[in-house]
Formats: C-alpha cells, sequence, structure tokens
C-alpha cells in the first residue's frame, strides 16, 4: 500500500506534531489528546515516540484532559462482559506508588467473596512494581478466565471472579513492552482502574497520589459509577500507597448518591495496631502469593490488619456490612464492626476455602493471560 493511502504516515506526523506540543510543555487540546491516544490505542506510534510521549506526560504532570482521552481511547477498544452481577464490586489500585508491598487488593478480593459479596477483580502484571494482581494469582493457580461464558460460571460458582486486563484491553498490547522498559508509572496507572470490563458501579480504588482522587471520582461518575471511594494512604516523607493504610491518614474521595465529598480515615481509630509501611513489603510474585496463602491460613500482623481495614472499607462500598460515614465524617464504631466480620471469616476459614475452591476451578482452555 503506498503513502497515499496509507493513513499511518499521517497519523504518524500527527502524533509528531502532538509530542512537540507536549515537549514544549503546552496543553494539550481535546482533541489533540484524542488523536495521540487513538493512534497509540491503534498500533500506529512506534515505541520510540511512545516511550517520548508517556516521558514527556510524567515529567511535566499528566492533565484532565489527557486521562479523559485515554479512558475514552481504551473503553472504545476494550472487550466487555456484560452480565455480571449488578451489585459487584471491584477492588484495584493504580499501582505507581514505587512502595513494593504486598497484594493489598488481590487478598481483599477473596475475603469480600467469603462474605458473599459479588467480585469482579481487574488486574494486570507488574509494569511499574515487582508483583501484580495477576502475577501473583498465576502463582496460586487461580485461573483468569478469558471468554464471558467461563467468567460467568466462575462467579456464578464462588462469587468472584478475576479479569486480566491484557485479555480485555487488547490494545494494550501496543503499549505493554514500552511502560515495562520505562518502569515508571505511567498515566496508565490510571486510566486501568477507570475501565473495569464488566462496568462495575461499585469500586474502592487506590491511587498513588492524593492530586487525583477528585479527578478519579468524577471520572468514574461520569461512567455511571453507584458509589466509590478513591483512596490515596500517607506513609511518611511525602510518600502515598494506593491503598487504605495502617502508617498514616488515608486521603478519600467518596462517590455516593451523586455527590462526592471529601474524607480522612485516622488508623489510630480503627481499632488495630498502626504500622510503618515496611511492615507489608513484600517481594516477587512467589513471595506475595505464599503471603497471601498465609494470610488465609489465619496469620497475623501488618498484612493481615491492612487487609481487615480495606475489606471494612469495601463492605461498606458494596452496600454490605455497616454504613461507616455519619455526620460528613468516618463512623469508627460501625468501621470497627466491618474489621469484625472480614476478622471473623479469617478466623474460621471461609477465605482459605474460597481460595482453595477457585483454585479447583477449570474453564475448558488452559489458564492464560494474553500480552
Amino acid at each position: 500500500m503506498n503513502s497515499s493511502t496509507d493513513p499511518a504516515p499521517a497519523r504518524q506526523a500527527e502524533f509528531r506534531e502532538i509530542l512537540a506540543a507536549l515537549l514544549a510543555r503546552q496543553p494539550l487540546s481535546p482533541a489533540m489528546a484524542g488523536a495521540a491516544f487513538g493512534s497509540i490505542m491503534d498500533g500506529a506510534v512506534g515505541e520510540i515516540l511512545l516511550a517520548a510521549f508517556l516521558t514527556a506526560l510524567h515529567m511535566r504532570g499528566e492533565s484532565v484532559t489527557e486521562l479523559h482521552a485515554a479512558v475514552r481511547a481504551m473503553r472504545a477498544r476494550m472487550v466487555a462482559v456484560p452480565g455480571m452481577p449488578a451489585d459487584a464490586v471491584d477492588v484495584c489500585g493504580t499501582g505507581g506508588d514505587g512502595l513494593g508491598t504486598l497484594n493489598v487488593s488481590t487478598a481483599v478480593a477473596f475475603v469480600l467473596a467469603a462474605l458473599g459479596v459479588p467480585v469482579v477483580k481487574h488486574g494486570n502484571r507488574a509494569l511499574s512494581s515487582r508483583s501484580g494482581a495477576t502475577d501473583v494469582l498465576l502463582e496460586l493457580d487461580v485461573p483468569l478466565p478469558v471468554d464471558t461464558p467461563h467468567i460467568h460460571r466462575m462467579m456464578d460458582s464462588h462469587g468472584v471472579t478475576f479479569l486480566a486486563a491484557t485479555n480485555h484491553h487488547p490494545a494494550m498490547r501496543h503499549v505493554g513492552a514500552v511502560r515495562r522498559g520505562l518502569g515508571f508509572r505511567t498515566i496508565f496507572n490510571l486510566v486501568g482502574p477507570l475501565c473495569n470490563p464488566a462496568g462495575v458501579t461499585r469500586q474502592l480504588v487506590g491511587v498513588f497520589s492524593p492530586r487525583w482522587l477528585e479527578v478519579m471520582a468524577t471520572t468514574l461518575r461520569e461512567a455511571g459509577s453507584r458509589c466509590v471511594w478513591a483512596v490515596s494512604g500517607a506513609c511518611g516523607e511525602g510518600r502515598f500507597i494506593d491503598e487504605v493504610t495502617l502508617a498514616g491518614p488515608t486521603h478519600i474521595r467518596a462517590l455516593e448518591g451523586g455527590e462526592i465529598r471529601t474524607l480522612a480515615l485516622d488508623p489510630a481509630a480503627t481499632g488495630l495496631a498502626c504500622a510503618p509501611i515496611s511492615a507489608i513489603a513484600g517481594g516477587t510474585p512467589a513471595h506475595n502469593a505464599r503471603a497471601l496463602r498465609h494470610l488465609a491460613e489465619g496469620a497475623r500482623g501488618a498484612y493481615r490488619d491492612t487487609v481487615l481495614l480495606n475489606v471494612a472499607v469495601a463492605l461498606h462500598v458494596a452496600g454490605r456490612g455497616d454504613t461507616i460515614i455519619r455526620g460528613g465524617g468516618i463512623d469508627y464504631a460501625a468501621l470497627r464492626g466491618n474489621i469484625a466480620v472480614a476478622a471473623e471469616v479469617l478466623d474460621r476459614g471461609a477465605v482459605l476455602a474460597v481460595l482453595e475452591a477457585v483454585r479447583k476451578f477449570r474453564a475448558d482452555e488452559p489458564n492464560r493471560v494474553t500480552g
């Protein structure tokens, strides 16, 4: 095909102009941002140009316009999973906090399932950390069904299913290698949690910086979400983790009833022992998988307590357990009640039973992750 009929050269030329504007630290218009992310998702941008673009965005700081354009481009190309329970919840984080902790939200998914809360957990391999949700699940030999009938069967059988991002966002194959090569968080860390393929309307979403909490909650409200808590936990020295934390106050934007309110959660009032972020330091996927299994088997400590705290919040987001907002702030008595509920299912082995049952689930095709 010659260049007069091939759209690729024209798109590449347009992308270079957009990149030049970005390098000049100019704001990208909605049209420019839309064209840039459309070209990226269609594979029309080479790795060198893509690396330059993502690096320039990271150094300048991503804008709301650019995030919205990336989300629209990704959602337009994703493989959706219709028909999931209307009250299903997702618990996930952006990653990109650079802290390398144990996998909290993956453990939370198993505890919620043991409590009878339907969970559609969206996750990915590690791209800017050592161990992502998908990495840990593969280590645990938890199946990651690809097609919709098997995803439904897993949900029907166990009340939880796991969606590997690369199976449902094929356009991301065009950026995965560059993201891994760069090794730092990019705008796609923010995009992933905003694009659950099942279209869940209830989410506990962790964010690597409080700066993005309002944007995340607002974007999900515009997408039709009912209840969202976007959280970013302070861990000292200007660092933040994409979870509710015991290391310091957690900053929150809570979307409820169509309104977004600002909250803060004090770990000292939860009844759990405060702990530095180093107490839940993680490692390889195998290391993190062992920790998750030991947690399900009854191990005590900061990892268990962090998971319990996140489950307590997720129960509220899911519309289960006690409502933990009262008078414009956190109702810590109700929060402690939810923590006790979560601890009980761990203590009686229900979480381990879910983990073992899920591991034995087998679809008619091999457990695999594309990309």
